[in-house]
């Protein structure tokens, strides 16, 4: 099974940014994402949400939400 969370490193250790139920011992492995790729990957999902959000078929949504 592969899961995704997101963490941060403080005083040189990782700390998870949200609660996971590991048993002790877990082996895991860790992808480093620098500033640059992070900033590349949210203008990436940006770009492909707002031709999602854009798109004529997904109106209904904003008809309701002025209901």
């Amino acid at each position: 099974m592969l899961t995704t969370v997101r963490a941060i490193v403080r005083e040189g250790k990782i700390q998870l940014l949200e609660s996971v139920n590991l048993p002790e011992g877990s082996e895991l492995l860790v992808t480093i994402i620098s500033e640059d790729e992070n900033i590349f990957w949210a203008n990436a999902s940006l770009s492909s949400l707002q031709q999602i959000w854009d798109h004529p078929d997904e109106d209904v949504y904003g008809e309701l939400l002025e209901k």
